[in-house]
């Protein structure tokens, strides 16, 4: 368990993501770099990043057709990243392509089932089903196109675990309750119980007043 935490830094400040960078471990995390810092800040940050002896999950969820979300994968594979992710709504044939797409490299394709900002008011009006019955339908395509693993809310770990077959990287993880925009969630000793593989924790780390302290304290809570 010694890197499942994954801290994510959405910052748009050259300045501010080196603060919270700075303030990291890298024997005891990964770091999501997402699109608000992606395409703000480029891929300087990764290198640098990486250069800090950090592994990295470049978090872009890619939804588009099968062969350009290939081309942009064939192109973020050059990058010193070992993790990215793609939406699973895109279909089995856009999953396929991303798989291609990283052949001869370690770089490992997460699907996105369901944003863990939706709730069940919100599947419902968009998928006309609830977030659970949402997962599984992607957990199948998921399974058939044979990618790396899925990104879920904890309150559908059990729906990941249940196949073995994929690895899970699980958002909406929090100390405690919460009123932000985040619907389905779960502290990381709870998640990590139901078999979460990565947890990616953001807010609770890196707006705590003492960045290193608050990772040290969840690293300790689920080793």
């Amino acid at each position: 368990m010694t890197k499942s935490i994954i801290v994510a830094i959405d910052e748009h400040d050259k300045a501010s993501f080196n603060r919270i960078l700075d303030s990291l471990e890298p024997n005891l995390c990964m770091v999501k770099i997402g699109s608000v810092s992606f395409n703000a800040l480029g891929h300087d940050i990764i290198y640098s990043a990486a250069g800090k002896g950090f592994d990295i999950f470049l978090d872009l969820k890619l939804h588009d057709i099968p062969n350009t979300v290939k081309k942009s994968i064939e192109g973020l594979s050059i990058l010193p990243i070992k993790m990215l992710t793609i939406h699973t709504s895109g279909g089995r044939l856009m999953m396929e392509f991303a798989m291609e797409a990283i052949k001869g490299t370690d770089i490992k394709v997460f699907g996105v089932t369901a944003l863990t900002s939706l709730s069940d008011i919100d599947t419902n009006q968009i998928y006309q089903r609830t977030a659970a019955d949402q997962v599984n339908a992607m957990l199948d395509i998921a399974e058939e196109a044979k990618i790396d693993g899925v990104v879920c809310s904890p309150h559908e770990l059990d729906l990941v675990t249940a196949r073995g077959s994929l690895l899970s990287i699980t958002p909406g993880i929090r100390l405690s309750d919460s009123s932000d925009d985040q619907s389905r969630v779960m502290t990381p000793k709870q998640a990590i119980e139901l078999g979460a593989n990565y947890l990616v924790i953001g807010r609770p780390i890196t707006g705590a007043i003492d960045i290193s302290e608050a990772l040290n304290s969840i690293y300790q809570s689920i080793n």
